[in-house]
């Protein structure tokens, strides 16, 4: 940050919502599909047709809204937003605007939190393709399979001042509403997008500056870059003589730099008025009841009981509650075995690896908690070492086998007999005179060289605590 200078910046997410069809019509809305295979009459504006809401798509919107702490609105109304674009068949988009469906509520960070004005619902717009290699140069293509997606905008009070805690709230919003399970947020896919208000004065001046508008800013790292890059940009612009103009942003991340789009709309740019085809929205209490029901234990609360009650390092309370599923899994397998920091390690280090190499969620592999656990009790008995459980570990992973069968197939059981394990002990105290010598004379470190010769000779079966009995003793 610029000396003598602070930001204000407020951002404004759209996340799509987990629903099979459309906000107002019938239509699925898979990422993916064909362009312009995923469309009704309702998507492509066509005259006479009549949008219908989504009523799962309001259900996953309250509890949302439910889980950030708003204050949920008995009614609300939708809107019209009007302007004209390609991306937009019916030359406006189905929105809320004066009248949402919640107001308020906070998006936890580790230092505290930063406020919501509201969330409202609204229909995505179509995507527009620019680019050359696909539509042959100088052709702009409309896919319409994204019209009329179910989304719900989060707009943040002018609260964050640094990039950085951009970064935090977007991190801490997107782990908040996977949690939720109501947006898988896959930023990737389009479906939790950012545009960044940004504006600078002086420090301890109450005036807010002029404002500018970062668009459509799908990544962590782009939001935090685009950002630094405006503040500076602002600053620099002010400092030599300048006026800040209001406009719209388009954030070239290769280029390192931000160029205008169009001058920054105002609300009557965009001739609001109440949609006349719907009507208003009404959330009784039964109904907000069963959703508040609904809702999970959110990250930061599992974090704080994973602390407290597990006695888990922060850092491990971290992992484990980024994602979902992790969490859930992690919950299983100390249900059935305790020792909750064994099994974090085991998540943190072999299960999250596994999720990474084979490139799927953990949701998608064949692996479950009972799995896991299986093995961690093959190793308790003996039957396998950490380094053989390890490796049965990856193939779980791959193909979903079973801890024993894999350990049979392979040739995996541990070399437990102490007969056995004295013999290769012996052959290699034999076949190690000077480093016999050495220990005996006091480098006692040597042992772990004996462990490993013996280790080597039985193909990395050998019971490690045994061994290291066994071998202490010779070398006495």
């Amino acid at each position: 940050m610029p000396s003598g200078w602070e930001a204000v910046i407020g951002l404004e997410v759209h996340a799509q919502l987990k629903t099979h069809t459309k906000l107002f019509s019938s239509a699925p809305h898979a990422f993916g599909a064909p362009p312009n295979t995923q469309t009704t009459e309702v998507d492509l504006g066509l005259p006479g047709v009549l949008p219908v809401l989504n009523e799962h798509a309001v259900e996953l919107a309250v509890r949302a809204a439910l889980g950030l702490g708003c204050s949920l609105q008995p009614v609300s109304t939708f809107a019209r937003k009007h302007y004209f674009y390609p991306d937009l068949p019916k030359g406006y988009q189905i929105s809320q605007y004066d009248e949402p469906f919640a107001k308020g509520g906070a998006v936890p960070l580790d230092d505290g939190a930063i406020g919501l004005t509201r969330i409202h619902m609204e229909e995505d717009a179509a995507k527009n393709i620019h680019d050359d290699a696909v539509t042959g140069g100088g052709v702009t293509h409309v896919d319409l399979n994204r019209a009329g997606a179910p989304l719900i905008e989060i707009v943040s009070e002018p609260q964050i001042r640094s990039p950085e805690q951009a970064g935090a709230y977007l991190r801490s919003l997107r782990q908040v509403l996977r949690h939720l399970d109501v947006s898988d947020a896959d930023m990737e896919k389009g479906q939790f997008r950012c545009d960044a208000n940004v504006s600078v004065r002086r420090v301890g001046d109450p005036k807010l500056g002029t404002r500018t508008e970062l668009k459509n800013l799908n990544s962590f790292r782009f939001v935090e870059r685009a950002i630094a890059h405006e503040i500076e940009r602002q600053v620099e612009q002010i400092e030599s003589g300048g006026k800040v103009k209001q406009e719209t942003l388009h954030w070239d991340d290769r280029a390192a730099r931000s160029s205008a789009m169009r001058g920054k709309e105002h609300a009557d740019d965009y001739r609001y008025f109440p949609d006349p085809d719907l009507p208003p929205l009404r959330l009784d209490a039964a109904f907000l009841a069963a959703q508040r029901a609904k809702l999970p234990e959110l990250p930061q609360a599992r974090r704080a009981r994973y602390r407290a009650e597990l006695g888990l390092p922060d850092y491990d309370a971290q992992v484990l509650t980024d994602d979902r599923d992790v969490a859930a899994f992690f919950e299983a397998a100390v249900a059935l075995y305790g020792q909750p920091k064994l099994v974090s390690n085991w998540v943190m280090r072999d299960v999250l690896a596994a999720a990474t190499e084979l490139q799927k969620p953990l949701a998608e592999l064949p692996l479950t908690a009972e799995h896991l656990v299986e093995l961690l009790k093959l190793v308790d008995a003996g039957r396998i070492t950490a380094a053989s459980a390890r490796e049965v570990f990856a193939e779980m992973a791959r193909t979903g086998g079973r801890a024993e069968a894999i350990v049979r197939a392979r040739g995996l059981e541990a070399v437990s007999d102490a007969g056995e394990l004295e013999r290769h002990a012996r052959d290699v105290v034999a076949a190690n005179a000077a480093q016999v010598a050495k220990y005996r004379g006091g480098e006692t470190k040597l042992l772990n060289f004996f462990v490993g010769q013996v280790m080597k000779a039985t193909g990395g079966k050998a019971d490690p605590a045994r061994l290291r009995e066994i071998l202490a003793r010779l070398l006495a």
